[in-house]
């Protein structure tokens, strides 16, 4: 690289060891290392890191779309999904709810594997993996006779593009000045999750385009369901290409043990894991459950003809979900984390409450009206609680500082490393949540015959986040106020 960068009184070029695009000094706090090269390399590394993360959600979410098909596309056990069969409406939720799983806990080891390899390496290896869900799939798809294991199996494989999210977060964290990471997380973060919504618009699209070509017979299906799944390759290849070539890998980013141990033995982790489980558990759990339970509430939207190639508008809840999520930080910043917290929280029992009024009045209008509104909670309840993690971290080693005599540089120092661990924990804990939302719907229509108990228990868990959050860091032991640090200990 030819961009040089100042550190004191004199001026070095970024350097690489011989293996690999490696930046041997990387000092973005310098705002002289910054400005004469350092931005323009940071930048470059976001770009792709969103461009692969957007298609490592995009793969994740692909069954999401694809089971509203396969009955059509000749595979018995998901046949009678659009009307209602509880059998079929079960295996749809079991191969949706799997990638979930998977995806979840691969955030953890996918957190720690850029200290190890490197971001430019693993970013490749994490975009070409995805290579072995979506080839699977085009293939086995026009097997008629491919058994539900085989499927559970590709689903959980597809599962890899969930981890992706961990990786590239923790790599773009190293790339960027500490007045900026919030920023260009949040770009990252709105980039991965947009991946959710295309691929719930565009896979309809694919799949209708594919009957109109052949016919609307089981063989029709099957060459959509193919059309929609390859299109997704040649930018796998771009992404793994990109990444390879462009891409960087920084030498000082090196994983901080101790600071993964005490973010796990503080209680705030596991509070906030808890709490992410409400806000991202629900956005990715709805947003991988959501076509289904449209095709098996509302069957007689079939009949209404191409509003159907819109994947009956389910791509609008990740749509609005994500734009929302910066809104969320931002509103944070003005009334204060926690405070916004507990808003979403008792918006989103309300909006569940709308859902079940829309199903009773069999209203597909008000049904979509309340789901979106959940959506945007979930959305601004994602971006108000990441906002909550290094307020809470930073709130604690302000007070044990002064409670000890340490000093403060270093208690913020200590603080920043401690938060950066606990957000991979608590992004993989948030994330699982997603799949226990999914399976109980599914075991709710197994046991009950309808879903509705699974609802009321969603909202009556909102409203017992609400309260926690409350307990924890909106009553005077502990707040997380308006300030602009949003970080204030006991008064």
């Amino acid at each position: 690289m030819t961009a040089v960068a100042e550190s004191g009184t004199q001026t070095e070029p970024f350097t690489h060891e011989k293996r690999g695009r490696w930046l041997e000094r990387w000092e973005p706090d310098n705002p002289r290392f910054w400005e004469s090269g350092g931005k323009r390399t940071a930048r470059k590394n976001l770009a792709f890191s969103v461009f692969a993360e957007n298609l490592g959600f995009s793969v994740w979410v692909i069954w999401g779309t694809v089971v509203t098909s396969m009955g059509a596309a000749g595979f018995p056990f998901l046949a009678g999904l659009g009307q209602g069969n509880p059998v079929a409406v079960s295996n749809a939720l079991l191969l949706t709810s799997t990638p979930t799983l998977v995806g979840a806990a691969l955030r953890i080891p996918y957190t720690f594997a850029i200290p190890r390899f490197g971001g430019r390496a693993f970013t490749a290896f994490s975009a070409a993996m995805l290579l072995i869900p979506t080839l699977g799939l085009a293939f086995f798809v026009n097997q008629p006779g491919t058994p539900m294991w085989v499927f559970m199996v590709l689903a959980a494989l597809a599962g890899v593009g969930g981890g992706n999210f961990s990786s590239s977060m923790a790599n773009i964290s190293f790339f960027f000045p500490e007045g900026k990471k919030g920023a260009a997380l949040g770009i990252n973060a709105a980039g991965g999750n947009l991946g959710v919504a295309q691929t719930q618009l565009v896979l309809p699209l694919l799949i209708t385009l594919g009957t109109h070509l052949t016919a609307k017979d089981p063989a029709g299906y099957r060459f959509g369901i193919t059309l929609s799944v390859l299109i997704w390759v040649p930018f796998i290849l771009v992404a793994t290409f990109g990444a390879l070539r462009y891409m960087d890998s920084i030498t000082t980013a090196r994983s901080d043990g101790r600071s993964y141990k005490l973010a796990l033995t503080n209680r705030h982790t596991w509070v906030m894991s808890f709490l992410y489980i409400g806000t991202f558990g629900s956005f990715i759990g709805f947003s991988f459950a959501f076509p289904t339970l449209i095709k098996a509430n509302f069957p007689d939207l079939a009949k209404i003809g191409w509003i159907t190639t819109l994947g009956n508008l389910a791509f609008l809840g990740a749509l609005v979900g994500s734009f929302s999520r910066p809104f969320g930080g931002w509103i944070s910043d003005k009334v204060g984390g926690a405070r916004m917290t507990v808003a979403v929280f008792g918006g989103m029992a309300v909006a569940v409450g709308l859902i079940m009024a829309a199903l009773e009045l069999k209203s597909f209008p008000l049904y979509l009206i309340s789901f979106l509104l959940l959506f945007v909670l979930t959305g601004i309840g994602n971006g108000s609680t990441y906002r909550m993690i290094p307020s809470i971290f930073s709130a604690e080693a302000t007070r044990r500082a002064e409670a000890n005599g340490m000093d403060a540089v270093e208690a913020a120092a200590s603080a920043r490393r401690q938060a950066g661990a606990a957000i991979g924990v608590i992004g993989a804990v948030g994330a699982s949540g997603g799949y226990l939302l999914q399976q109980a719907l599914r075991l709710s229509n197994i046991n009950f015959g309808t879903m509705a108990p699974a609802f009321w228990a969603y909202a009556a868990a909102f409203l017992v986040m609400a309260g926690v959050t409350w307990w924890f860091y909106l009553r005077s032991s502990f707040a997380v106020s308006r300030a602009p640090s949003l970080a204030y200990a006991k008064v």
